[in-house]
């Protein structure tokens, strides 16, 4: 470690928790980075310390919850800050529903809590691994025409500035701040408290069937997205089947869906050994389907239903399995039965109906293809400037998911990919934020994007110095340097390598040794137009 470093770190107070030896890995373990530190924040004057060692030191920071993205997103080779224990729920006003937590609290202890009070989430993802600040920053979403993102429900939101300053915003106030900030991508700044509006607790009485595909498309404009308050689908493509999902709120008493010992560990380890045994044999995929139905779901023909009653959100959750890519598109939701039909298409090698410049021979894919539906258009408050919704109607989300089994990759990854994302940019699609795209150049971000400039102006005001800017961030958002120096703190990936037991391991360049050439009051004088909570800034910094 750089002796400057080391010495500045001899000068804050040793309750500030930090390690020299983490090595981070994203949940699927498809990247692995090595921080030179790893900050465990436990307050907010933490927070406010180790933002202005950064800012001495000349080091970028990364926030980081569960990790639960499979992107290098959140990889480097710098300074890490994790907010697992800053994780307090600060106010439940029971009454007007209004709940405020720090940041870093876990939504699956987030949702107990809420419960014991009567209340819960109005809207949840297929997770509960993120932290509050994680799935708003990402633009986390789950599966009905009657919510938006998750972030819809947020009133307010504060950030840890790089100044060392805590800055508030809502629709009233810096709402250019807060319309960045709601998909901020951990571009801006630190978030250190959420306040948001929760609804009643509730029960979720669910049904899931199996139907043709051609039966769900003869649907589609009809009430199969509208008819129940959460709906979702699940999409077996070489059986050309359906899983149709259904759930509402009730007061029904709880009744979980019968199981048996196919649906425990058991099947879970055979399954999981089936689709390692399918990257040397990719052939035996379209008979795994047969599996997935009968051990997953317990289907053997069309009609085949099962049903339960669950706490709200817990039935709103979903098992991920096992490691995996996923690689999930926005797309309006009438253009979905023209996707499914073309992917359809292209699955079985009609070439003609799918219209998809790729080949597809001797390529096969994992099931399910989730099927997802969100609606944004009826949101009355600010729209985030990042928000990958269609702003004018339901969205539509197609999730290619692919298993990572023993963190072996699966072969038809680059072109089924290739193949998906060229469709889905066909039919209007901007691809989720925190998933694995790869064929996205940056001008066609921009393109998608007509107010990205506002998310860049903004990212520029509150952090000139690039202290929390990655090499994910300029790939895909920042301008190119056109042979200009980057920004002062960012950090540039300078190679990856193959991991021990699967995934890449990630290296990034530090910044040259040297303490910062701002000091933080002249940091703050860059931003005279965001209303900050004074504290008092270290004159050493």
């Amino acid at each position: 470690m750089d002796s400057y470093v080391q010495w500045e770190l001899s000068q804050i107070n040793a309750a500030v928790p930090f390690r020299t030896d983490h090595r981070h890995h994203t949940w699927a373990k498809t990247y692995h980075s090595f921080p030179e530190l790893y900050f465990q924040p436990h307050s907010i004057e933490d927070i406010r310390k180790i933002v202005i060692l950064a800012r001495s030191c000349r080091r970028r920071l990364v926030v980081v919850g569960c990790g639960h993205s499979p992107s290098d997103l959140t990889c480097t080779s710098s300074w890490m800050v994790n907010l697992d224990r800053f994780n307090k729920i600060l106010k439940i006003d029971k009454d007007s529903r209004v709940v405020v937590v720090q940041a870093g609290i876990r939504l699956y202890d987030l949702i107990p809590q809420l419960r014991e009070n009567g209340l819960a989430m109005a809207n949840l993802g297929s997770i509960d691994n993120q932290s509050i600040a994680g799935a708003i920053g990402t633009a986390t979403h789950g599966s009905s025409t009657r919510h938006g993102l998750l972030s819809q429900s947020v009133l307010s939101l504060k950030i840890m500035l790089t100044n060392g300053h805590e800055a508030s915003c809502s629709a009233d106030e810096n709402e250019d701040l807060f319309r960045a900030a709601l998909v901020s991508l951990g571009a801006l700044g630190i978030i250190t408290e959420v306040t948001f509006e929760a609804v009643p607790a509730f029960n979720i009485k669910w049904s899931q069937s199996l139907h043709p595909l051609d039966e769900i498309i003869d649907d589609w404009e009809k009430d199969l997205w509208t008819r129940a308050e959460f709906t979702r689908v699940w999409w077996l493509p070489y059986k050309k089947k359906v899983v149709k999902w259904r759930g509402d709120k009730t007061n029904e008493e709880i009744r979980p869906q019968p199981s048996n010992r196919w649906t425990g560990a058991l099947g879970f380890h055979v399954y999981h050994t089936l689709l390692y045994l399918s990257t040397w044999f990719p052939r035996i995929l379209p008979a795994l389907e047969r599996f997935v139905l009968s051990v997953q779901y317990g289907f053997r023909s069309d009609g085949d239903c099962n049903t339960g009653v669950q706490e709200g959100q817990a039935g709103l959750l979903m098992n991920c399995l096992y490691s995996q890519f996923v690689n999930e598109w926005a797309i309006p939701l009438a253009k979905g039965p023209e996707a499914l039909k073309r992917l359809s298409a292209w699955f079985h090698g009609d070439d003609e109906t799918a219209k998809i410049p790729y080949a597809q021979d001797n390529l096969y894919v994992h099931a399910p293809i989730e099927v997802r539906v969100t609606d944004t258009s009826t949101n009355p408050g600010p729209r985030p400037y990042l928000d990958n919704t269609v702003p004018d109607g339901p969205t539509l989300y197609l999730n290619a998911t692919l298993y990572r089994p023993y963190g072996r990759d699966p072969p038809c990854r680059e072109r089924y990919y290739e193949a998906f994302e060229w469709l889905m940019k066909e039919l209007g699609g901007r691809p989720h934020w925190a998933k694995n795209f790869s064929t996205v150049t940056k001008e066609e971000f921009t393109a998608m994007y007509p107010q990205m400039k506002d998310w860049l102006r903004v990212r520029n005001e509150v952090d000139p110095e690039g202290i929390f800017v990655g090499d994910w961030h300029r790939r895909h958002l920042l301008p190119d340097s056109e042979g200009k120096a980057r920004l002062p703190f960012e950090e540039r990936m300078i190679k990856t390598e193959p991991a021990k037991g699967g995934g890449l391991k990630w290296f990034g360049q530090l910044p040259a040794k040297s303490s910062s050439p701002h000091s933080s009051e002249e940091s703050f004088d860059m931003m005279p137009e965001v209303k900050a909570e004074g504290s008092a800034v270290s004159d050493s910094s």
